[in-house]
């Protein structure tokens, strides 16, 4: 019987990856546990094994295809074995065609607010999706955010029953407003879905190749000025929107236009830290990793969240997860994009270990070479940009989670003393950012004061 391979889901909350390339083709034989395929997720690239012993076949989908997690993309058959019908169906390297559901008929009111969830509607909005046409199976038949995504993903791999182009809503506006044949436009979406940026581009690209127009006389008698014109330095480059980068714009996009950001700021003493840190440092064997400053903040985050376990909650869909385990993502800049390997049960670890994975976690995640496990299920995020001379800035959370802490650099500043004379102390800013969904402001507010606490008293968490 033919071995489904499918498309793995390597973190908690990932429903998609893009398939890279194919490192086999269709009729090469593979091995059990040989790479087939590469494909990308939010934050890692990985390798996709071979189930089993066999022959690569039906492959359905194209290098560069977007695909849903535990869908099938291919299967390995065995000598003189075929593919299933359904496969064997479809076109090579692509998504078998799958019926978009029809729904019984909904007056008006019933597609309205009474028939659709809130997030329902904003997706039929977004992907220009006609709630009238989904069959709803929430309660009394509402249409709910996941009946939405299976039409959505049924209409993009569905061949259109009457011969048009397959495009989104917004590339047929555009192409109307611009007078193209959506015929002649190569579609850079699913399976050659013209998408509107293929449109706009389209369109620019027929507006350069335009002849210029050509002036009438000048009259003799009224003569003209020279316009001096300067000459062209080069051309812009343009770098596209994909892979980590994309990944990243979509995934901002959607927290800061979802997420209700409050900002809470405050400056930490931090003059026993860094004492407490050189101590530490003095009694560390030679030869192994440092205490950096990164690694006491996350190990106080980590106290913090203890403290206060709201902040360490995820939010998904209409639920709340107080997440027992105590994660600490910390954003790590790459030349192309950021990622943000995670220090897992940081609450139960001692500094000198956190240090050290610090260390090696911020060392392979620059060179390429962390593993699915080591970016997924972070439950807070830290993002310090000190080192880069940052006085203080606001983050964007990172969802699902509800909270991220933005870490400045640490710099001497005058503060009254004990008698309102001037004191020269070091001073770090720190903001808390969190989703006011879910975290209140009071909760936020005492978040910070017990971090706060912490750095200023670092023996503290040691206890």
């Amino acid at each position: 019987m033919a071995k489904e391979i499918i498309m793995p889901k390597f973190g908690f909350t990932q429903e998609e990856s893009t398939i890279v390339a194919w490192l086999k083709q269709e009729g090469d034989r593979v091995e059990k546990g040989e790479p087939i395929a590469e494909c990308t997720t939010d934050k890692v690239n990985m390798e996709i094994e071979a189930p089993e012993d066999g022959i690569l076949g039906g492959i359905r989908y194209p290098a560069g295809a977007t695909v849903p997690v535990t869908e099938i993309i291919a299967y390995v058959l065995q000598e003189g074995e075929t593919l299933p019908e359904a496969s064997a169906a479809a076109a090579p390297a692509a998504p078998a065609a799958e019926a978009v559901p029809a729904a019984p008929p909904r007056d008006d009111a019933d597609a309205g607010e009474a028939g659709a969830t809130p997030l329902a509607r904003r997706i039929a909005e977004a992907e220009g999706v006609d709630l009238s046409a989904v069959v709803g199976t929430g309660a009394g038949g509402k249409v709910t955010r996941e009946d939405v995504e299976r039409y959505v993903a049924a209409m993009r791999t569905a061949e259109p029953a009457d011969g048009k182009v397959r495009a989104t809503p917004a590339a047929r506006r555009a192409a109307r407003e611009q007078g193209l044949d959506l015929a002649a436009i190569a579609g850079s979406g699913p399976r050659g879905r013209v998408q509107e940026a293929d449109v706009l581009a389209a369109a620019e690209a027929q507006a350069a190749a335009a002849p210029a127009p050509v002036a009438g006389p000048v009259p003799t008698s009224a003569p003209q000025p020279a316009v001096p014109v300067a000459a062209p330095v080069g051309e812009p480059q343009v770098i596209p929107l994909e892979g980590m980068r994309r990944t990243i714009a979509q995934r901002m996009q959607q927290s800061y236009q979802q997420a209700p950001h409050v900002s809470f700021t405050l400056d930490v003493d931090m003059t026993k830290a860094i004492a407490f840190r050189e101590y530490a440092n003095q009694r560390i064997p030679e030869g192994q990793p440092r205490i950096s400053m990164t690694a006491l903040i996350i190990k106080a985050v980590a106290w913090a969240l203890r403290q206060h376990p709201m902040v360490n909650s995820y939010l998904i869909r209409d639920e709340i997860l107080v997440m027992p385990d105590v994660n600490v993502g910390m954003a790590v800049a790459l030349e192309d994009g950021l990622i943000v390997p995670v220090i897992r049960n940081a609450d139960r670890k001692g500094l000198v270990q956190i240090g050290q994975e610090v260390v090696d976690l911020s060392r392979r995640a620059r060179s390429g070479e962390l593993r699915p496990e080591e970016v997924a299920d972070g439950t807070f995020t830290v993002s310090n940009l000190g080192m880069f001379g940052i006085d203080r800035f606001t983050a964007i959370i990172n969802p699902p989670q509800v909270g991220i802490l933005a870490v400045g650099r640490i710099a001497k500043r005058f503060v009254p003393g004990e008698n309102d004379e001037p004191v020269a102390k070091p001073l770090m800013t720190v903001t808390l950012v969190t989703d006011h969904r879910v975290i209140d402001g009071a909760q936020s507010a005492q978040f910070v004061a017990t971090l706060r606490d912490a750095l200023e008293e670092p023996a503290s968490i040691l206890l």
